[in-house]
């Protein structure tokens, strides 16, 4: 088959889509790849994929989007995909009535959020469901990564028949690792005995930095470390003032180490993994943080509610206040032996559900049909 896999940006391509292309490759399939042109497509590229430049904006700008809804159907009448798989909220709906205006034999989509559930004017949540609904009425296959969403496409007739897919990531990778705690502590000046917290994601409000920089000055046993940045696609403010208002407060506490490539050796090399966001899909990095062995404190939302098995595996605490986040960091600062014990059960509930090879064979037979 030819595959064209559609996303909105080049993170989002290079993090949850190139190992999908990889394995759709594997499986005797030709898959390109389109997406807005980023720095972060030179190794799917030097991977040896096609990835092709389109204009696509994070935004319901209408003349944005007519652009970039004309450029995905010239692509799509040049490469003659048999299968175009969308994904992203925007991008998802303009790849499916590309892929449908131009009869393309299978249309698929992964829900990785709706935005309808996300917070958000009336008026904007009920376009959201809209477009949704309009491109689900077009999809053959429907997948979303969480089970919640899964039975919300159900329940609200967007595809009867939506399966949840799941997230994967590899154990190979993502794994406990002593060598590479000591390395990391050792190369930022941390001592071994110290209480590491840290979180990784995006710099942007939704995640829950301004609640975790406060509920940071409640937990006096620990140090946090940041890691992540801000896309230039991202909306909203820096949170500039929040930040320098930690660093103040915080002090040699807060560490925020901006966009690194060895996220698995950082996890290892911490004690405690956070996500206070306000919504979310099906999070990698709780996966990621989980099969490193680590206790998570997240929030009660969809995604998080489904892959934390609370006072087992971690704690969830209610989205945008400060003072259950830090109760809740606190009880693991304090209390070594539930660390302990909460990071090896995740770590067993990761690799039982989350591993990324079986979640990729799950869904290239969904896709291509094979066994």
């Amino acid at each position: 088959m030819r595959i064209l896999e559609v996303t909105n940006i080049d993170f989002a391509l290079r993090q949850f889509l190139h190992p999908l292309m990889r394995v759709l490759r594997d499986g005797g399939h030709h898959v390109e790849g389109a997406c807005a042109e980023g720095s972060h497509l030179l190794p799917v590229r030097e991977d040896g994929f096609v990835v092709h430049g389109l204009p696509m904006a994070r935004s319901f700008n209408p003349l944005a989007q007519y652009r970039a809804l004309r450029a995905l159907v010239r692509l799509i009448r040049e490469t003659r995909p048999d299968l175009v798989h969308a994904h992203m909220p925007i991008s998802g709906f303009l790849a499916r009535m590309a892929a449908w205006w131009c009869n393309v034999p299978l249309v698929a989509y992964t829900c990785h959020g709706f935005l309808f559930n996300q917070p958000g004017s009336y008026r904007r949540r009920l376009l959201s469901f809209v477009l949704e609904y309009l491109a689900g009425q077009v999809t053959d296959r429907y997948m979303t990564v969480s089970q919640e969403e899964a039975r919300d496409a159900r329940r609200l007739g967007i595809s009867p028949r939506a399966i949840a897919v799941g997230n994967g990531r590899d154990p190979a990778l993502f794994h406990p690792d002593r060598d590479a705690r000591a390395e990391i502590r050792a190369a930022l000046g941390v001592p071994d005995r110290a209480v590491v917290i840290v979180a990784v994601s995006r710099l942007v409000r939704h995640k829950g930095y301004p609640e975790l920089l406060r509920a940071m000055e409640s937990v006096p046993g620990a140090m946090l470390w940041i890691v992540g940045e801000r896309l230039p696609s991202d909306h909203g403010d820096t949170m500039a003032q929040e930040f320098s208002h930690a660093e103040t407060v915080l002090g040699p506490r807060l560490r925020c180490l901006g966009y690194r490539d060895d996220i698995p050796r950082l996890l290892a090399a911490a004690d405690i993994f956070t996500l206070p966001s306000h919504f979310e899909g099906l999070p990698m990095s709780i996966i990621e943080a989980m099969l490193c062995g680590l206790p998570v404190v997240a929030t009660d939302i969809r995604g998080p509610r489904e892959q934390i098995v609370p006072e087992e595996t971690g704690l969830l605490v209610p989205p945008g206040l400060a003072a259950p986040l830090a109760g809740a960091l606190n009880r693991f600062v304090e209390d070594p032996a539930f660390r302990e014990r909460a990071g090896q059960a995740g770590l067993l509930r990761a690799r039982a559900l989350y591993t990324q090879d079986a979640v990729l064979t799950r869904v290239r037979a969904l896709l291509t049909g094979e066994s």
